[in-house]
């Protein structure tokens, strides 16, 4: 009998062994966003600005040609990829997520706030920091003036959330995100330097923690997504006139989908 007992133990003991130990945290969508149409960059003159001797020395110089700096606006990489767009699921609300986001983190560098693109959460904080300072100019040997202007943008209309002047090198802003009357569902947020206007990055406001911003090739990841049927955006402020167009994905539990998302 003891025997017997030791036996049928062990071949228990076997089976949950040999049991397949799964436990899948969600799923991943990966892809690329495309975009259909042409570079676009719009020019400044740097003699029409503060310090246009101090921003040329910005290390992009992808960015200038001369006495002229852009804001690239649109840049297509190869195969069409779409660079500094933003992909984001979009049905979840994540209480936790919103309530514990730390803040989005910008800094002012060689006259360019970087990054160009990325999320907000509304009602969270927004920080920049100025990093720059001049010591062949006088007047900038402390600090060069950058003064970061917030707007919530909502279709042709736009609200300034702060409008703080960083004077120092090492000054710092944080001030909450602002969108109101639920614009955050349509709307994005834009920052831009009053002193040098070449200045601005763009932010797609996002209540979860499943979005990311593509690669330089387009491509993006999005990983531990609820499984299920999910409404997912691909947004750039620029490309397709900064309107989100909207897919749906099927996410398998443990598994992969995968989107391509052209923006026309």
């Amino acid at each position: 009998m003891k025997s017997a007992l030791t036996i049928m133990f062990g071949v228990a003991a076997v089976a949950m062994v040999a049991a397949p130990l799964t436990s899948y945290a969600g799923g991943t969508i990966t892809g690329k966003v495309t975009y259909a149409g042409k570079p676009e960059q719009k020019e400044f003159l740097f003699s029409k600005f503060p310090n246009p001797k101090f921003c040329p020395k910005n290390p992009n110089k992808s960015l200038m040609d001369g006495d002229k700096r852009f804001l690239k606006q649109i840049e297509v990489g190869k195969d069409g990829g779409l660079k500094g767009a933003v992909v984001a699921v979009t049905d979840v609300e994540d209480k936790a997520f919103v309530d514990g986001y730390a803040g989005t983190e910008v800094t002012a560098a060689f006259c360019e706030f970087l990054p160009f693109s990325g999320i907000v959460v509304n009602t969270r904080p927004f920080k920049v920091e100025n990093t720059d300072a001049d010591p062949d100019d006088p007047k900038s040997v402390q600090g060069v003036l950058h003064n970061p202007h917030s707007f919530t943008v909502k279709g042709t209309t736009s609200a300034t959330g702060f409008n703080i002047g960083l004077a120092k090198k090492g000054d710092k802003l944080d001030k909450p995100v602002t969108f109101r009357g639920g614009a955050e569902k349509e709307g994005y947020f834009r920052l831009q330097c009053d002193q040098h206007e070449f200045m601005q990055s763009f932010f797609l406001p996002v209540s979860n923690p499943y979005f990311a911003v593509v690669k330089e090739d387009g491509s993006f990841e999005i990983k531990d997504v609820p499984a299920g049927k999910h409404k997912v955006i691909a947004w750039h402020p620029f490309a397709g006139k900064a309107k989100k167009i909207e897919f749906e994905v099927d996410v398998a539990d443990g598994g992969t989908a995968n989107l391509k998302a052209e923006i026309k």
